[in-house]
């Protein structure tokens, strides 16, 4: 869940921990006395603390209306490394956290720790494609034995730190699925973009072909593949 404040854009519900409280809630409590601490969260760090009247909630322009062309004057996107991407990639509203398809460096661990849906999981992404230098926690949604693929949901280690996991070590990052509810270019199927995963602790760009696309009331839904970092 989302931690709300009176006179700020509310927390992303992450509780990925980096801020140095365990949970959102727990920095959201704080805020009101050290209103700088907002720039401890990765993910709300460019955003300046408002009163609740003149704060402006995000307008999802896709959803609006997924026929218009893209608009050359919208405001560029940036990564924490000032690299420029094309948009935000956010999770499904029935999703905890960004859907990730993977596969362990070792499939059969798969089969060996009996990977079921509903477990809780860690493991880095590792190699030329994604090479990214913090582990992941997430939940699964679904998995074959048969491949060693599993689908899962990468929240913050909140879960994994109270409940157990299963720790899948080193993995292969195939693919990305979620919701784009808004771009400063048109996307194609075929077509490949600089995204950023809303929840990315780096707030790194990435790299993805997509190739899925389907309209939605909440947006496109997307599925991106052949994915790089940079």
């Amino acid at each position: 869940m989302k931690a709300m404040l009176s006179q700020t854009v509310e927390l992303p519900g992450a509780n990925c921990g980096v801020c140095g409280y365990r949970t959102c809630d727990a920095l959201a409590a704080e805020l009101e006395r050290k209103p700088d601490l907002i720039n401890r969260c990765l993910t709300r760090a460019a955003n300046v603390i408002e009163p609740a009247d003149k704060a402006v909630s995000a307008r999802s322009h896709i959803a609006e209306d997924l026929d218009r062309p893209a608009q050359d004057s919208r405001a560029t996107l940036r990564d924490s490394l000032d690299r420029e991407f094309d948009f935000y990639l956010e999770h499904f509203p029935e999703d905890p956290g960004p859907k990730e398809i993977i596969i362990p460096h070792n499939p059969m661990l798969t089969r060996e720790l009996e990977i079921s849906v509903g477990d809780l999981m860690v493991g880095r992404p590792l190699g030329m494609s994604c090479g990214c230098p913090i582990t992941h926690c997430g939940v699964v949604v679904e998995v074959d034995r048969r491949t060693g693929v599993i689908v899962w949901c990468v929240t913050g280690p909140l879960g994994p730190r109270n409940k157990g996991f299963k720790d899948i070590g080193y993995y292969i990052a195939e693919g990305y699925e979620g919701l784009i509810t808004d771009a400063r270019v048109d996307i194609k199927i075929g077509m490949r973009y600089f995204f950023q995963p809303r929840r990315c602790m780096l707030q790194w760009r990435h790299s993805g072909l997509v190739n899925y696309i389907n309209k939605s009331k909440d947006g496109l839904q997307v599925r991106l593949e052949g994915l790089w970092i940079g």
